[in-house]
């Protein structure tokens, strides 16, 4: 049992250390684009407002996505929850909480494809190529794509069964959602200074 909890504790920490790196590198990097790139100005045409409406969109949208994982972790639930905890017994017992993930997974698909939709919308509508040379942008886009392209694999009926293990893999990861969230906060505070 103490192997477990120490191989939990080390994995939890994994996941903070690998944050806490992206965050430096990120920092870093910002400082270097804040005093190096040229930020062009924010315009304000009809476009970007319904963009920025998107954005908002979009945002919500990754938040209840990752709900769903943080209420899998809580109720002890699915691999993650597993390989970082793999004694856990759920200190919450609600059915309705059960229900409710229930649903969750059974519209997580439908979530998932909204948020890709509506994020790739806002980088539209916003004018990608105005910020492009800002590496935070382009790193953006190739992960919102990267979830997307893989997610759609894993509901695909006819994917051949090794590419939709690998789909798993690279799809459900932190990893991604960790740098998604780290990547936009620092570019949106780098253009919106």
């Amino acid at each position: 049992m103490t192997d477990n909890i120490q191989q939990s504790l080390k994995n939890i920490r994994n996941i903070l250390l690998y944050t806490v790196v992206i965050s430096l590198i990120s920092l870093a990097y910002f400082i270097y684009a804040y005093s190096v790139h040229p930020i062009p100005e924010e315009r304000e045409t009809f476009l970007t407002e319904i963009g920025e409406g998107f954005g908002k969109a979009g945002l919500a949208l990754l938040i209840f996505i990752y709900f769903r994982t943080l209420l899998k972790l809580a109720l002890g639930q699915g691999k993650l929850a597993q390989r970082l905890l793999p004694d856990y017994i759920a200190p919450i017992e609600s059915s309705q909480l059960n229900r409710l993930l229930i649903w969750l997974n059974r519209t997580h698909i439908y979530f998932g494809i909204a948020a890709v939709a509506v994020i790739l919308l806002h980088i539209g509508m916003m004018g990608f190529s105005r910020y492009s040379h800002i590496l935070f942008f382009p790193a953006l886009l190739a992960l919102v794509l990267w979830q997307g392209f893989f997610g759609l694999f894993l509901t695909l009926r006819y994917s051949p069964v090794e590419l939709k293990k690998f789909s798993y893999l690279v799809h459900a990861q932190f990893v991604t959602g960790i740098a998604i969230g780290v990547f936009a906060f620092f570019g949106h505070v780098l253009i919106d200074d």
